[in-house]
């Protein structure tokens, strides 16, 4: 534990120390175009990076970044973080803080009908530090826990931290994801303020996510005990002309689990594109990534290296569409049989679109990746999505899902019989849906149910048969989720 410790704390101070430099001078910005106005009943859709809209008027007003006008999202097409429907316009810099309590019964599965329960005790913080260069935002949760399935007392953590600066040509990035939670992340929460950092609502903080792709492995559900993930990037853009420009990232991720029996992910990437402005809503690049996965205590490696085109259409308040594909070289460290590496296919995709009364998000993805902590690297194909809906003038409903397939790189024999291989397959699916709704100005309340099922195949090539029968788990997951946070304090 002192080593997560010392991870965390690192993280925690490293970025609390760029807040101090949020108010730095520079050259004035160029003249942009003015943000189009969203529908004043149209809500940011559920995602990731957003926290989900608040319903009451007056809970509303209690935001002190509350305006009429919707910032446009300025995150670079080519670059590793996702683009958002756009932020609020920022008045005033601010921090609020909050207490939660979550209760999450479970079924044990592996075909056991027995329950148990984790109950959750913890703190939020959002922070929003604005200059007239820069802008700094954090979003914290963490509190400890305590379960009736022999697990004994723990903690769970998780933090999304972002600085960017903006010159006149220039601008700068830097984002970071941490958690360290007693269970996979894959569908944790279920839909509820419980997987997601800071304060959420009206008043909690928005900031741009990482790209699913440059994120820790963790589509395996169930059975893989207490895990710790970090994720950072950093990438500048430089404007080449009004219309054209260049990005330069990286990212460093890990997925560590505190449990022995399995696989930790240690991954690196770089990149660099090149972004052209065909239109105010439509953006066309190129992309060149460079990615490399290792595998603490295996001598297996893999590198992969990515050209891919790139479209996005951003309509402020409105939508959010980036599309992404090209080849896949993949090298190994370690020959997998007679081979040295392969050449494949990447896609990614993402849209988030804001409807009247609610909104929808959606993510694909399909490449290399780290293996979830089952396999020592693999294909993954995963979608995610949700939709929220006013249901009335407080209640809000909403669901998600989500699906990943995780296919072992290439084919292993079995020790002692070289005429027997196997492929190992894992798939997990989760499906759920809840309600939220807010009590006077600084409480609310969420229910959800979550159902996950997890399955692994191992797909031989013996004489006549397979090499081993297909496995599936139901777990199903029901979480009740109360929130209580401060008004918010304004810092200028």
């Amino acid at each position: 534990m002192s080593r997560l410790k010392k991870i965390f704390a690192g993280c925690f101070l490293a970025f609390l120390a760029l807040a101090g430099a949020t108010k730095v001078s520079g050259q004035d910005e160029p003249q942009q175009q003015q943000p189009q106005q969203p529908p004043e009943s149209a809500p940011s859709p559920a995602g990731h990076s957003t926290p989900i809209p608040a319903m009451d008027s007056d809970i509303q007003d209690n935001n002190p970044n509350q305006g009429n006008q919707v910032q446009p999202d300025d995150t670079p097409l080519t670059g590793m973080l996702s683009p958002t429907l756009g932020a609020p316009e920022v008045t005033h810099s601010y921090w609020v803080a909050g207490l939660q309590y979550s209760s999450s019964v479970q079924t044990t599965g592996f075909g056991s009908s027995g329950w148990f329960a984790y109950n959750y005790f913890g703190g939020n913080f959002s922070l929003l530090e604005a200059g007239s260069h820069s802008k700094f935002v954090v979003n914290y949760t963490g509190g400890g826990y305590f379960d009736t399935g022999g697990g004994g007392f723990g903690s769970f953590q998780g933090v999304s931290l972002a600085q960017s600066f903006k010159f006149r040509r220039w601008s700068f990035q830097i984002a970071d994801s941490f958690s360290y939670l007693p269970q996979s992340s894959y569908g944790f929460g279920g839909g509820t303020n419980l997987g997601t950092p800071g304060v959420g609502g009206s008043t909690g903080t928005t900031l741009p996510g990482i790209n699913n792709g440059y994120l820790p492995n963790q589509s395996v559900y169930g059975g893989l005990g207490p895990e710790y993930n970090n994720t950072g990037v950093i990438q500048g853009t430089y404007a080449l002309s009004s219309r054209s420009s260049i990005t330069a990232s990286a990212a460093y991720g890990i997925l560590h689990f505190i449990d022995p029996g399995f696989v930790d992910t240690d991954s690196i990437y770089a990149g660099f594109g090149y972004s052209y402005v065909l239109s105010p809503k439509d953006t066309i690049g190129i992309v060149y990534n460079f990615g490399s996965y290792h595998f603490p205590g295996d001598p297996q490696a893999f590198g992969d290296q990515i050209v891919s085109l790139a479209y996005s259409r951003k309509i402020t308040g409105r939508l959010a569409l980036s599309l992404y594909g090209g080849p896949q070289y993949t090298s190994y460290r370690v020959p997998i049989g007679t081979a040295t590496n392969q050449l494949g296919g990447y896609a990614s995709a993402s849209l988030s679109y804001a409807l009247e009364n609610g909104g929808l998000s959606v993510s694909y993805s399909h490449g290399l990746s780290g293996g979830g902590g089952l396999l020592t690297g693999s294909t993954l194909d995963q979608v995610y999505g949700g939709a929220t809906r006013k249901l009335t003038r407080i209640w809000e409903g909403h669901v998600n899902f989500g699906y990943a397939h995780n296919a072992a790189i290439g084919s292993t024999a079995i020790i002692g019989n070289p005429n027997y291989f196997y492929n190992t397959n894992y798939a997990s699916w989760y499906i759920g849906g809840g309600l939220n709704r807010p009590f006077g100005r600084y409480m609310t309340f969420g229910v959800a149910y979550t159902a996950s099922i997890s399955t692994y195949n191992l797909n031989g090539a013996c004489p006549g048969t397979t090499c081993g029968p297909a496995s599936n788990s139901l777990y199903q997951t029901v979480t009740a989720n109360i929130q209580w946070h401060t008004r918010p304090f304004v810092l200028h």
